[in-house]
Protein backbone atom coordinates (compact mmCIF):
# COMPACT_ATOMS: atom_id res chain seq x y z
CA UNK A 1 0.00 0.00 0.00
CA UNK A 2 1.51 3.48 -0.70
CA UNK A 3 2.60 5.62 1.87
CA UNK A 4 -0.13 8.43 1.09
CA UNK A 5 -2.89 6.05 1.53
CA UNK A 6 -1.31 4.78 4.76
CA UNK A 7 -0.82 8.11 6.02
CA UNK A 8 -3.81 9.49 5.21
CA UNK A 9 -5.64 6.26 7.11
CA UNK A 10 -3.26 7.20 9.92
CA UNK A 11 -4.20 10.95 9.93
CA UNK A 12 -8.17 9.97 9.75
CA UNK A 13 -7.67 7.84 12.81
CA UNK A 14 -5.62 10.97 14.69
CA UNK A 15 -8.82 13.16 13.39
CA UNK A 16 -11.63 10.97 14.22
CA UNK A 17 -9.81 10.26 18.24
CA UNK A 18 -9.54 14.28 18.39
CA UNK A 19 -12.96 14.83 17.73
CA UNK A 20 -13.97 11.94 20.10
CA UNK A 21 -11.68 13.98 22.70
CA UNK A 22 -12.88 17.67 21.73
CA UNK A 23 -8.90 18.49 20.54
CA UNK A 24 -9.45 18.76 16.98
CA UNK A 25 -7.98 22.34 17.21
CA UNK A 26 -5.29 21.22 19.35
CA UNK A 27 -3.52 18.09 17.28
CA UNK A 28 -4.50 20.55 14.35
CA UNK A 29 -1.68 22.79 15.89
CA UNK A 30 0.35 20.10 16.42
CA UNK A 31 0.48 18.40 13.48
CA UNK A 32 1.03 22.04 11.95
CA UNK A 33 4.24 22.21 14.46
CA UNK A 34 5.62 18.75 13.93
CA UNK A 35 5.59 19.28 10.16
CA UNK A 36 7.24 22.82 10.72
CA UNK A 37 9.95 20.78 12.73
CA UNK A 38 10.30 18.52 10.45
CA UNK A 39 10.69 20.89 7.26
CA UNK A 40 13.53 22.69 9.11
CA UNK A 41 14.89 19.88 10.75
CA UNK A 42 15.79 17.01 7.63
CA UNK A 43 17.77 14.96 9.77
CA UNK A 44 14.45 14.17 12.05
CA UNK A 45 12.84 12.73 8.90
CA UNK A 46 15.89 10.87 8.19
CA UNK A 47 15.90 9.54 11.84
CA UNK A 48 12.17 8.75 11.56
CA UNK A 49 12.74 6.80 8.15
CA UNK A 50 15.88 5.32 8.75
CA UNK A 51 14.84 1.21 9.69
CA UNK A 52 18.22 0.53 11.86
CA UNK A 53 17.47 3.42 14.77
CA UNK A 54 15.36 1.03 17.45
CA UNK A 55 11.73 2.27 18.14
CA UNK A 56 12.93 3.10 21.59
CA UNK A 57 15.53 5.59 20.14
CA UNK A 58 13.10 7.29 18.02
CA UNK A 59 10.29 7.32 20.60
CA UNK A 60 12.76 9.14 22.98
CA UNK A 61 13.51 11.41 20.50
CA UNK A 62 9.80 12.47 19.54
CA UNK A 63 9.16 12.76 23.21
CA UNK A 64 12.57 14.52 23.87
CA UNK A 65 11.06 17.47 20.90
CA UNK A 66 7.75 17.28 21.56
CA UNK A 67 6.40 16.28 25.17
CA UNK A 68 5.99 19.97 25.97
CA UNK A 69 5.11 21.35 23.09
CA UNK A 70 2.30 19.26 21.90
CA UNK A 71 -0.63 17.11 23.58
CA UNK A 72 -0.69 14.30 25.00
CA UNK A 73 -2.83 12.57 22.42
CA UNK A 74 -0.51 13.52 20.01
CA UNK A 75 2.70 11.93 21.73
CA UNK A 76 0.61 8.93 21.97
CA UNK A 77 -0.31 9.05 18.38
CA UNK A 78 2.94 9.71 17.76
CA UNK A 79 4.26 6.51 20.41
CA UNK A 80 1.38 4.24 19.05
CA UNK A 81 2.46 4.63 15.14
CA UNK A 82 6.38 4.34 16.08
CA UNK A 83 5.62 1.08 17.67
CA UNK A 84 3.91 -0.19 14.78
CA UNK A 85 7.11 0.42 13.24
CA UNK A 86 5.74 2.99 10.97
CA UNK A 87 7.93 6.18 12.29
CA UNK A 88 8.72 6.87 8.66
CA UNK A 89 5.21 8.17 7.61
CA UNK A 90 5.13 10.15 10.32
CA UNK A 91 5.99 13.24 8.38
CA UNK A 92 3.01 11.91 5.70
CA UNK A 93 0.39 11.70 7.85
CA UNK A 94 1.05 15.15 9.14
CA UNK A 95 0.33 17.00 6.22
CA UNK A 96 -2.70 14.57 5.23
CA UNK A 97 -3.98 15.62 8.59
CA UNK A 98 -3.59 19.17 7.68
CA UNK A 99 -5.32 18.40 4.20
CA UNK A 100 -8.11 16.43 6.23
CA UNK A 101 -8.52 19.05 8.69
CA UNK A 102 -8.99 21.75 5.98
CA UNK A 103 -11.44 20.34 3.62
CA UNK A 104 -13.68 19.69 7.50
CA UNK A 105 -13.34 23.48 8.22
CA UNK A 106 -13.23 24.63 4.67
CA UNK A 107 -10.56 25.85 4.13
CA UNK A 108 -8.67 26.00 0.95
CA UNK A 109 -5.29 27.09 0.04
CA UNK A 110 -4.79 29.31 -2.96
CA UNK A 111 -1.00 29.88 -5.20
CA UNK A 112 -1.04 33.08 -6.62
CA UNK A 113 2.31 33.77 -8.72
CA UNK A 114 2.74 37.38 -9.89
CA UNK A 115 5.78 39.41 -11.50
CA UNK A 116 5.07 41.88 -8.57
CA UNK A 117 3.71 41.85 -4.84
CA UNK A 118 -0.04 41.89 -4.97
CA UNK A 119 -1.66 44.80 -3.49
CA UNK A 120 -3.95 44.30 -0.31
CA UNK A 121 -6.97 45.13 -2.32
CA UNK A 122 -6.30 42.48 -5.39
CA UNK A 123 -5.50 39.91 -2.71
CA UNK A 124 -8.95 40.25 -1.28
CA UNK A 125 -10.08 39.94 -4.55
CA UNK A 126 -9.03 37.06 -5.14
CA UNK A 127 -10.13 35.53 -1.91
CA UNK A 128 -13.75 37.01 -2.34
CA UNK A 129 -13.53 35.25 -5.85
CA UNK A 130 -12.08 31.62 -4.54
CA UNK A 131 -14.44 31.75 -1.53
CA UNK A 132 -17.60 32.40 -4.28
CA UNK A 133 -16.45 29.74 -6.87
CA UNK A 134 -15.66 27.03 -4.47
CA UNK A 135 -17.87 27.72 -1.57
CA UNK A 136 -15.07 27.95 0.74
CA UNK A 137 -15.08 29.48 4.54
CA UNK A 138 -11.32 30.64 4.04
CA UNK A 139 -8.63 31.17 1.99
CA UNK A 140 -5.00 30.98 2.42
CA UNK A 141 -3.11 32.63 -0.25
CA UNK A 142 0.47 32.12 -0.99
CA UNK A 143 1.92 34.29 -3.15
CA UNK A 144 5.28 33.72 -5.45
CA UNK A 145 6.69 36.34 -7.45
CA UNK A 146 8.03 35.39 -10.89
CA UNK A 147 9.35 38.32 -12.80
CA UNK A 148 9.52 36.34 -16.02
CA UNK A 149 5.55 36.52 -15.81
CA UNK A 150 6.20 40.04 -17.07
CA UNK A 151 2.65 40.72 -15.55
CA UNK A 152 -0.65 39.48 -14.92
CA UNK A 153 -1.02 36.73 -12.42
CA UNK A 154 -1.37 32.32 -12.25
CA UNK A 155 -3.85 31.10 -9.88
CA UNK A 156 -3.56 27.51 -8.67
CA UNK A 157 -6.11 26.08 -6.46
CA UNK A 158 -6.09 22.45 -6.13
CA UNK A 159 -5.23 20.56 -8.90
CA UNK A 160 -7.08 23.54 -10.94
CA UNK A 161 -4.80 26.57 -12.47
CA UNK A 162 -5.92 29.66 -13.98
CA UNK A 163 -3.04 31.43 -16.32
CA UNK A 164 -3.85 35.24 -16.74
CA UNK A 165 0.00 36.24 -17.35
CA UNK A 166 0.93 38.19 -20.18
CA UNK A 167 4.04 35.46 -20.34
CA UNK A 168 1.46 33.19 -21.26
CA UNK A 169 -0.18 35.21 -23.52
CA UNK A 170 2.64 36.30 -25.72
CA UNK A 171 3.97 32.19 -25.81
CA UNK A 172 0.49 31.18 -26.87
CA UNK A 173 0.51 34.43 -29.67
CA UNK A 174 3.98 33.07 -30.91
CA UNK A 175 2.97 29.77 -31.22
CA UNK A 176 -0.20 31.25 -33.16
CA UNK A 177 1.99 33.01 -35.43
CA UNK A 178 4.28 30.06 -36.11
CA UNK A 179 1.40 28.32 -37.34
Amino acid sequence: MSEIKVAGRYAKSLIDLAVENNALESAYNDMVLFEKVVDETPELEAILKNPIVPLDKKTGILNGIFTDKVSKLTISFFNVVVSKGRSAILFATAKQFIQQYNLIKGIVTADVTTAAALSPEAKEQIITIVKKELGANQVIVNEKINEKLIGGFILKVGDKQFDASIASGLSKLKKEFAQ
